[in-house]
């Protein structure tokens, strides 16, 4: 397209929408689209779900990748170490906004910037780990979604033993190195002396210690509690896999490990997160600061069970609890 026939195309847009117009003269002005800096945590094969629900509610909003709005996709693959210096690049870029989610990542985006927007997509508890100052009133620069994986946890247990009767033993298995693990299993720690359960925690940080960590854990547990979190979204077929050999009934957060073979998951729809992640950007790239932007809480939970699992387990899942599942994988 020609400069001549871009500026009065872009025009024309901000008369029919007179509040996109202060973004797309600054992006004018700088001879590219407003673009959007997407840091996913995991591979783009984990998270295709969650990326296609934002970019669909983008496209409902009247953003058009390529058209009218450019989003720069980088992935850590579960590594959280890569995240400083996909924030550092993006700052680089001067995008716009930058969207991403999980702890680690959202931590790096604000210390690596306190000018760019940044919208998370999802994390436990945002004012526990100090990105935002309220949910209400988040100050700053960074607004999104909260998740609430920490609040359900004492769920999760309590759902899992309606369907292994005899649990007395749980295994969790986490990495501590992340900033709210420990909120969570503060949660667990105290559902499970309700429960009169005993519980430890076996620490994964890289792909490399998911298997000496079943070694471990053998003989020791009568479940998993498997932690949301993206070097287990990474590894989640794994994980699952050497889950059922030990003969390990497991829940988890995201319905994507059940996907994958775990036997339950009860939390967000992380799909409808980065969807809603979607109105928060779109409210930024038409000048709404993000500290004028309240945090918002999950609005739909998903009770995911695999009958298959179960079925190679041995167990046998009541009728009145499928009847509560939100989808029952058969």
């Amino acid at each position: 397209m020609k400069r001549r026939e871009f500026i009065t195309l872009l025009g024309g847009a901000a008369a029919a929408s007179p509040s996109i117009w202060p973004l797309a003269a600054r992006a004018q002005q700088a001879g590219k689209l407003p673009t959007i800096g997407f840091l996913g945590a995991n591979s783009p094969a984990v998270q295709s779900r969650w990326t296609a629900a934002f970019v669909q509610r983008l496209r409902e909003l009247g953003w058009i990748e390529a058209r009218n709005v450019a989003i720069e996709y980088r992935w850590a693959e579960g590594r959280v170490d890569r995240a400083p210096g996909i924030i550092a690049e993006f700052v680089r870029l001067k995008v716009d906004v930058i969207v991403t989610h999980a702890t680690a990542n959202i931590l790096a985006a604000k210390q690596g910037t306190s000018v760019i927007p940044i919208v998370f997509a999802a994390v436990a508890d945002p004012v526990g780990i100090g990105v935002v100052d309220s949910l209400a009133r988040p100050g700053g620069n960074i607004t999104g979604l909260s998740n609430q994986f920490t609040d359900l946890a004492g769920k999760r247990i309590e759902i899992l033993r309606e369907v292994v009767p005899g649990l007395r033993r749980l295994a969790i298995l986490a990495n501590v190195g992340i900033a709210n693990t420990a909120l969570e299993i503060g949660e667990l720690q105290a559902a499970a002396r309700t429960l009169s359960l005993e519980i430890a925690t076996f620490d994964i940080r890289q792909d490399e210690d998911i298997v000496p960590a079943f070694a471990a854990l053998k003989g020791r547990a009568d479940a998993l509690y498997v932690f949301a979190e993206p070097l287990v979204n990474t590894n989640r077929v794994r994980i699952s896999s050497l889950a059922k050999d030990a003969r390990l009934p497991t829940v988890a957060g995201f319905r994507e490990f059940v996907d994958a073979g775990g036997l339950m998951s009860y939390g967000p729809n992380l799909a409808d997160q980065f969807r809603r992640a979607g109105d928060h950007v779109d409210k930024i790239l038409r000048g709404t600061k993000p500290a004028d932007i309240p945090v918002e809480q999950p609005v739909r939970f998903d009770l995911v069970v695999n009958l298959i699992t179960a079925k190679a387990l041995g167990l046998t899942i009541p009728e009145t609890f499928l009847v509560r599942a939100t989808e029952v994988i058969e």
